[in-house]
């Protein structure tokens, strides 16, 4: 069975009104959380790539993805959770685990089947909320993993009915 209907959620993935890029987050987490993300995308399988600008390099442990100079570029993860569906990892904090997701890849039920398993596998495996916010209103998730439930649940109100 679905966490999310499709036709419950569309305002939410809508790049029109949320913006094309929602972020999705993990707060409070700590570099043994990224550790165990890495962990899972490797356990999975997921397709992956990791680069340091435009350098690509072998994923390394979150430690050393964390642990940069102030003047270096952001380290990021892409992970292909199907051939048209990726996430994008920001080694930005270790206080929170980011990522990005296009929500133009996230149109109709079987996407949306797509990127709830990503969620809630991530959910499980930390034993945290895992929270997606419109583009650049951090703060404000409109659905999440929520670990009381153990799925995903919508966690604003729809915005056109």
């Amino acid at each position: 069975m679905a966490d999310l209907l499709w036709d419950d959620v569309k305002c939410f993935l809508d790049p029109d009104l949320m913006g094309s890029l929602s972020d999705v987050r993990v707060p409070d987490a700590s570099v043994h959380n990224w550790q165990d993300v890495l962990d899972l995308v490797v356990e999975r399988g997921w397709k992956c790539q990791y680069s340091e600008g435009e350098t690509v390099l072998p994923l390394p442990c979150a430690e050393a993805a964390l642990s940069r100079p102030a003047d270096a570029e952001c380290p990021n993860l892409r992970v292909w959770l199907t051939a048209d569906v990726l996430a994008i990892f920001r080694f930005s904090s270790d206080e929170e685990i980011d990522f990005e997701v296009d929500l133009r890849e996230l149109q109709g039920q079987e996407r949306l089947d797509v990127l709830c398993g990503f969620l809630r596998e991530i959910g499980r495996r930390l034993g945290k909320p895992v929270l997606m916010d419109p583009e650049g209103v951090c703060g404000h998730p409109v659905l999440g993993f929520d670990v009381e439930a153990d799925r995903v649940v919508l966690l604003a109100e729809p915005l056109v009915r």
